[in-house]
């Protein structure tokens, strides 16, 4: 049974992060993914946190947070694990491709079933490691924009993520702390457009976002 604390906490945080309000199915279809994630989480450990009133806003509200600066329509969420932040976004963007990309596989058994579930057509789950993989084996459009929350390093990123880039392609790199010392460490082909501070409801936490593409003169 969906919460009513729950879906009240999802629709105000939605509201105050990108002024768009989820509709009655789409508020169903995240609280739902909520409640897939906690009960396969016993069995396949997709994620650290096991309080289901937390993962409102340290999975929901903390993916969606990035909605403004996706760019394009074509996404591919790296190490995607339980499918954060990629299963939100194609959510609540219906127009976007998302390619869920993780190398275990496990994960992407459990992210094909979500897609079943849920009877989401714009979500592709893909096991493979991402110096292995290529836009054309997700039968996709070049990716416009290159999503993470599972590295640690900004350089580590930008570098195992090169092969996919071009000039339209966004990093966005998803972080706790402002990372001062990592975007000293980029390699002098990445360009830094933006980072952006974000203030995600309920979660008392510092995050930031770091929004990369590829420099003029590499």
């Amino acid at each position: 049974m969906i919460g009513l604390g729950r879906a009240e906490e999802l629709l105000a945080g939605c509201q105050t992060l990108t002024g768009q309000v989820p509709s009655a199915e789409q508020t169903g279809h995240l609280l739902a993914f909520l409640d897939l994630l906690s009960h396969w989480n016993q069995s396949y450990n997709l994620t650290a946190i096991r309080d289901p009133a937390e993962m409102v806003s340290r999975h929901l509200l903390d993916s969606l947070a990035v909605m403004p600066w996706l760019y394009g329509s074509s996404v591919l969420d790296v190490g995607t694990g339980g499918g954060l932040p990629g299963v939100p976004l194609a959510v609540m963007n219906p127009a976007l491709e998302v390619t869920l990309l993780d190398s275990v596989g496990k994960k992407i058994r459990f992210l094909r079933h979500v897609k079943r579930e849920l009877g989401l057509s714009n979500v592709y789950p893909v096991q493979s490691r991402l110096e292995q993989f290529t836009a054309a084996s997700a039968s996709s459009e070049p990716f416009t924009t290159v999503i993470s929350r599972a590295f640690s390093e900004l350089g580590e990123f930008a570098r195992a993520s090169r092969h996919l880039m071009h000039a339209d392609t966004r990093l966005l790199a998803m972080k706790g702390r402002f990372p001062e010392q990592e975007l000293k460490a980029l390699p002098e082909w990445v360009r830094v457009e933006k980072t952006e501070k974000l203030s995600i409801p309920g979660l008392h936490e510092q995050r930031h976002l770091v929004i990369m593409s590829l420099s003029a003169s590499p």
